[in-house]
């Protein structure tokens, strides 16, 4: 067991995806909006099944890419030693996000939390601001020429149509 990774999945994800919806469900239960499950009779049922596949499978893509391919974790603390672009990195540079932003979607379809859907735009917002004042100056500082490269040709939020291949096709 890596105990650097399972440290950075409490704190990382673990906060963001389970303990601030949990506080969030339990100060809304006695409100306006509070939570109630989506019946399998219900679309919201089936599109938060989804979303959240969607959401647990490329989380645990990209982690695992940290891990193998980059020889670190998620975490700020513990970050790959190489640049990751493999995988889902080839299309969009922060699919870690996007996978939590499919699972925080997936919680509020589930329980139809108006809270927990503003959550998730908060959290989005957050970074938002964060990936480029913080995050992605860190990664020039540490891959320099290749990291400005490949942020040329992939974008941060919404995916390519095609996978981007380093040295190959710039478009």
């Amino acid at each position: 067991m890596h105990w650097g990774l399972v440290r950075s999945l409490i704190i990382l994800p673990g906060t963001a995806l389970v303990l601030v919806p949990t506080i969030i469900l339990l100060l809304s239960l006695n409100s306006n909006c509070p939570p109630k499950l989506a019946s399998p009779t219900e679309i919201w049922f089936w599109l938060a099944l989804l979303a959240g596949g969607i959401g647990f499978a490329l989380l645990s893509w990209t982690i695992s890419l940290f891990m193998k391919v980059g020889g670190g974790t998620p975490a700020p603390w513990e970050p790959p030693k190489k640049l990751v672009i493999q995988g889902p990195y080839r299309y969009v540079r922060n699919p870690m996000i996007t996978g939590a932003l499919f699972i925080l979607s997936a919680e509020a379809m589930l329980l139809h939390s108006w809270p927990i859907a503003i959550w998730l735009m908060i959290f989005f917002a957050g970074n938002v601001v964060y990936f480029p004042l913080s995050e992605e100056k860190g990664l020039e500082k540490k891959f320099g020429d290749d990291y400005r490269i490949y942020k040329a040709h992939v974008p941060r939020w919404i995916p390519r149509l095609r996978p981007w291949e380093p040295g190959g096709d710039e478009n």
